[in-house]
């Protein structure tokens, strides 16, 4: 496997959009706690941290924040695989790089909502690991979980980070890894070209970008 490319993909706004679940999610928490609800957009802006970042940055007391969680959770749990589907490409990009590339998932999801997603859609028999939230100390953008996917992939000529948000490319630049930046999730392309080594518009072309700089090792 050293002679192969190693490519890890995020699953939020990268592969996959969950975005139907995660807003209900988020939606009951604060209606149970009578909170004001906050907007898409804000919710938006936050996709990608753990939960207990995001609703303490949309203003959840300390003290409640478990509580929000839990509900979050027990809703998502009841809606998340009818409510996610793959983006536009996401089959393919998976498709075609399993053919040359050893893959990976690195996360902030929980690793078992992760595999079973990854199951319902068809694709988890393409990845050789998935490490998310649950699997590490500190998360994107700490580096601890890309180094915990390569350490179970192994040492490899070439490694990719796929994300559509900076965070992602924070974690890969932290141990000297190629960032790739898409634009079907959550971020904006012009955050995203501020720290990624390159920008493309889904997973699919980032696949295709990595085969033509690998083409001569192909």
């Amino acid at each position: 496997m050293s002679n192969k490319p190693t490519i890890l993909f995020d699953l939020d706004g990268t592969l996959i959009d969950s975005t139907e679940a995660i807003l209900n999610g988020f939606y009951k928490a604060f209606k149970e706690h009578n909170l004001t609800q906050p907007t898409k957009k804000q919710i938006y802006s936050l996709i990608g941290h753990p939960l207990e970042y995001m609703f303490a940055s949309l203003g959840v007391p300390k003290h409640l924040i478990d509580s929000f969680i839990l509900i979050y959770k027990d809703d998502y749990r009841q809606n998340y695989l009818s409510q996610t589907t793959l983006l536009p490409g996401g089959f393919e990009a998976v498709s075609k790089a399993s053919k040359f590339a050893n893959l990976g998932v690195v996360t902030t999801k929980t690793s078992l909502y992760s595999k079973n997603l990854l199951e319902n859609l068809g694709i988890l028999k393409y990845f050789s690991v998935v490490i998310g939230r649950d699997d590490v100390t500190h998360p994107k953008p700490n580096p601890e979980p890309i180094l915990k996917a390569l350490e179970v992939i192994g040492k490899t000529s070439n490694i990719y980070m796929i994300g559509d948000t900076p965070m992602d490319a924070k974690a890969a630049k932290s141990v000297g890894i190629f960032s790739i930046g898409v634009t079907c999730g959550y971020d904006s392309r012009e955050n995203l070209e501020l720290i990624c080594d390159y920008v493309c518009s889904s997973a699919l072309n980032a696949i295709e970008y990595i085969i033509a700089q690998n083409i001569v090792n192909l």
